[in-house]
């Protein structure tokens, strides 16, 4: 069994043998908490027995119709569901594979609408440094990821980057949190105003900024300003919660927090919780509108679109989660946070604990007071998760936090089905494995 392409040739991993709750087991008998989620992915854990059998049930009624000439009911129920939870003014749902193929297919989406009303100048997008939009290669051009970009950049399509609303590294002593977050929205209306208000298309933007940054969420107002600026410029508000969306940190759409609602928003990871590839693009009604009283047909798509069994697992895990399972999310989020603080908050090297929900980010420095990088050369994300695999916890650490060189975090984001003593776990196993690597550096 040497035939697949790992994700990292010279680091493979044990295989893996069963799902047990939070825990995956491997062949070898070693049990590992997932603390998360794999990548945000399994807010249900990994033996769901509702799920499980709901994707067994659509298997012996109809596994597979290509939409161009069937429908099905789990698709259009799934739909049903999420409108009637979403923000208000989202409309209509089109079903995807992943992450990635929800944000290729809402960047497509806002083109096409502007063609089919008469705005075909629009085309320029506008996101953020240090954001993660997916791995394809429209998605890429609009993360502000900058070491995932620069193998590829020849390749992706201009993009302009403004900054991320980043508390610990942004704001500015003696600056209240609205005004920074103020500040940080208004570099929106700059760039706007730099590229020319008929030639802008979209905003794009993680309401909760997860891989690249590690749980960052803006400061409250700023995506109020935000979607104040693009209502007056008519630019298109994208909101991708793909990672911090469904349930994650605390209400099933991370922008209810915000009390706005976008043009497009993404949603996958949490959508099938990792029992079947399944995400979604929901765009307003004005938007679809547009679409079906113009050509009447969106110029994209894919072969899995709209499948009807990774539908009936997305409706399955979504009436779970509408059904009182995220309200305790927050709670969980706060004790998970608390406990860090506890046993890490004072730690030398820990710089920020942060989050939202069950969606942790905790950032490590040389030095507290300066926030000084720790140096990139040691490789100390990489080793945290090394040393945490090997105390049995599955964790998310990066590097790159602050520009894609420096800066190291850790993400956790574990199942909304853990316990007080499940966190517990986690935080000590995340404690033990930041003593060992700590020490072996010299910090």
């Amino acid at each position: 069994m040497n035939h697949v392409f790992p994700r990292h040739s010279k680091s493979l991993p044990p295989m893996g043998h069963a799902g047990d709750g939070v825990y995956l087991v491997d062949t070898n008998g070693k049990s590992y908490i997932d603390g998360s989620g794999g990548a945000a992915v399994s807010c249900l854990g990994h033996s769901d027995p509702d799920v499980i059998n709901a994707i067994k049930d659509q298997l012996d009624a109809m596994a597979f119709a290509h939409t161009s000439f069937l429908s099905s009911q789990p698709a259009e129920k799934l739909a049903d569901k999420l409108i009637e939870h979403a923000p208000k003014g989202l409309d209509r749902v089109y079903f995807v594979s992943g992450g990635s193929e929800a944000v290729e297919a809402a960047l497509k989406l806002a083109r096409q609408y502007f063609v089919e009303t008469g705005q075909p100048e629009r085309s320029k997008i506008i996101a953020r440094r240090q954001s993660y939009h997916g791995n394809t290669l429209g998605a890429l051009a609009v993360g502000g990821n900058e070491w995932r970009r620069a193998p590829f950049a020849p390749l992706l399509m201009d993009v302009s980057h403004i900054s991320p609303c980043y508390a610990y590294r942004g704001q500015h002593e003696g600056e209240s949190e609205a005004e920074f977050g103020l500040r940080m929205a208004n570099e929106l209306e700059t760039e706007i105003l730099r590229l020319g208000t008929d030639n802008v298309m979209a905003f794009v933007a993680e309401p909760v900024v997860g891989a690249t940054l590690g749980a960052v969420p803006a400061a409250d107002g700023y995506f109020a300003r935000v979607r104040e600026i693009c209502d007056q410029h008519g630019v298109l508000l994208i909101l991708d919660e793909v990672m911090c969306g469904m349930g994650r940190t605390g209400t099933l759409f991370a922008s209810e927090h915000d009390k706005i609602s976008p043009d497009i928003c993404t949603i996958a990871k949490g959508l099938g919780a990792g029992y079947q590839p399944v995400g979604a693009m929901l765009c307003s009604a004005k938007i679809y509108d547009a679409i079906e009283q113009g050509s009447g047909f969106f110029q994209h798509g894919h072969t899995y679109v709209g499948h009807p069994t990774a539908c009936a697992a997305g409706l399955a895990v979504l009436e779970k989660l509408t059904s009182g399972l995220v309200d305790g999310v927050s709670a969980k989020g706060k004790m998970l946070q608390d406990m860090l603080r506890s046993v890490l908050g004072q730690h030398a090297n820990v710089g920020d604990i942060r989050g939202r929900g069950l969606f942790v980010g905790v950032e490590f420095v040389k030095d507290r007071d300066t926030k000084a990088c720790l140096d990139p050369e040691m490789k100390f994300n990489a080793k945290l998760k090394k040393a945490a695999f090997a105390h049995g916890l599955i964790c998310y650490p990066m590097g790159g936090t602050i520009d894609g060189v420096q800066g190291d975090h850790v993400l956790l984001a574990p199942p909304f089905i853990s316990t007080q003593d499940h966190l517990g776990e986690i935080v000590q196993k995340l404690t033990l494995a930041v003593g060992s690597v700590t020490v072996d550096l010299g910090l």
